[in-house]
Formats: C-alpha cells, structure tokens, sequence
C-alpha cells in the first residue's frame, strides 16, 4: 500500500471507531439502571472477545508486559467507570459533553508527555474556549427538562467524574503513543487483555460495593452491543488507525465525537436543542480543533 492508501484506510477507521463512540452515551443511559461497576464490567468483557480471533485464537499471544497492562487498565477501567458515574448523576447531555473535553486534554498534555511538543499561545486561547464550553453546558442547564437539582441532586459531583474521564481518555491516549515511541508499544490485540482485567476488576468492585441487580433479556442484549461496540471494538479500530495513519488528521476526524454523540442522546432522551447546547458544543468543537491545528 502507499502512504496515501495507509492514509486513507486509517480515515476510514477512525470514522468508523467515532460512529461507534458516538453511541456511547445513549447505550449507557439506557442502562443506567446497571450499577457503573457492573456496566462496566460486562461491556469490557463482551469486547475482549474481539481479540480471540485476532491471535487466531492463540492467548499466549495476547500477554504484555506490566507496564502495558497498567495503563491499559488505568484507561479502560477507570475512563468507562468514571463515564457512566457521571451519566447517572449529572445530565446526560452536559455531562456528555465535558466528557468530551478529552481531545483537548490530548493537545494540552502533550508537552508533558511527548517529546518535541511544545505549547503555544494557540493552545492556551483554545483550552479557554473549552472551557468556556463547557462552563456553559453546566451553568446554562437552568430551566432544561430533568436538569433541574431535584433531579440531579449531585449533579455537582457527577460532572466532576465526567472530567475526571476526560483526563483519563487523554492521558491514557497520549501515554501509549509514548510507549510507542520508546519501543515499548504494545500489539492492537493486547486492547482484548486491557478490556478482560478491566472488566474483572470492575466485577470484583461491583460484588464488594455495589447491590446485586437483575438484568432483563433486553439489558443483556444492550450490554452486548455496547461491550461489542463503544467498549470493545471501536478500541480495537482507534489504536490500528493511530499506528496506520497521520495522528494530526485522525485527531481532527475525532472531534465529530461529541457532536454525533449529543446529537444521538438527544434524539434518544427526547431532549429538545438549547441555546447553551448548541453554544456549548460549538465552543468545544472549535477549542478543539483550533488547538489540534495550532503549531
């Protein structure tokens, strides 16, 4: 294939990972009756069985080392829990939606964790919009169908968690490509390891601190499309389309993320568009890209 192939394959996966994570959102509050832990564990481990067939069924290939399997535990585990946390106590739409600063955080953190990156004033100016943003689909939620603090009476600590999983995305994003760089990158396959001792763990929580729950066929049937979806196979696409193609390009495509994924959400909880959601949106969407694009 030619670089211009490579190139193009590796749009084309990342289109197809963000039409996967923009379901994300919906599939978890649909089911946010599942306790997070619970949730979490099922769908991991639903999309761990992606990698079988990728090592031919051989699971000796699917070992790594340690440091791998910590961080890929750190992403999975800890980016889903704290996301569905937050879509359960807070608004889904605007907690959505500071879930989505992640690709922000990738621009920021970047000079911390990658070598030869350098912040700019760009970058500065565009963290400020994000922020503004996201400020907005929080304070602006007055007055919005089931967001008033009844509703979500911890609210407050639930758009904390939908942060706090931006910064995990992003630090686990940019954290692999270091590992890459240093050549102790790991095999697309190995994500099937991440996910199954992250849904194990998440399973042990759930029977130590969570209440026992029944789940109904058409639970089960959603677990297995988000484990088969979001949690497992947009995983497997996102790190074969960052090791094929040009991470500046395939940085600007994920950005259509949150736009897809508040579009779908609400078009799922019957949440009509709101000026501070439609402002919201477009500050982050643009914080983002400006960022991506700054040199």
């Amino acid at each position: 294939m030619t670089p211009r192939s490579h190139t193009t394959t590796a749009n084309l996966l990342a289109l197809a990972t963000i039409a996967l994570w923009a379901s994300l959102a919906a599939l978890g509050t649909a089911l946010k009756h599942v306790p997070p832990f619970l949730l979490t564990g099922l769908g991991l481990l639903a999309g761990s069985v992606i990698a079988l067939p990728l090592v031919r069924f051989d699971v000796r290939r699917l070992a790594v080392k340690p440091r791998a399997l910590a961080l890929g535990v750190y992403g999975l585990f800890g980016y889903h829990f704290l996301l569905f946390t937050a879509l359960q106590l807070a608004p889904p739409v605007e907690a959505n939606l500071v879930n989505y600063l992640w690709p922000l955080g990738i621009v920021l953190m970047a000079p911390l964790l990658l070598p030869g990156v350098r912040l700019t004033a760009a970058h500065v100016l565009a963290a400020l919009a994000g922020l503004a943003g996201a400020a907005i689909a929080i304070l602006g939620r007055g007055g919005a169908p089931g967001a008033d603090a009844g509703g979500y009476p911890l609210a407050a600590l639930g758009f904390a968690a939908a942060a706090g999983a931006a910064f995990i995305w992003s630090s686990y994003s940019l954290l692999t490509k270091r590992l890459s760089l240093t050549g102790q990158g790991f095999p697309t396959a190995a994500i099937g390891t991440f996910g199954l001792v992250s849904g194990l763990l998440s399973l042990g929580c759930h029977v130590l601190l969570e209440p026992a729950v029944a789940l109904s066929a058409h639970d089960v049937l959603l677990i297995a499309a988000l484990g088969l979806g979001p949690l497992g196979g947009a995983f497997f696409l996102w790190d074969a389309a960052l090791k094929l193609g040009d991470a500046r390009q395939i940085g600007v495509l994920s950005y259509l993320t949150p736009l897809l994924s508040t579009l779908i959400l609400m078009l799922t909880t019957g949440r009509p568009l709101s000026w501070n959601i439609a402002l919201a949106t477009a500050l982050i969407l643009g914080a983002a890209v400006a960022g991506t694009r700054a040199r």
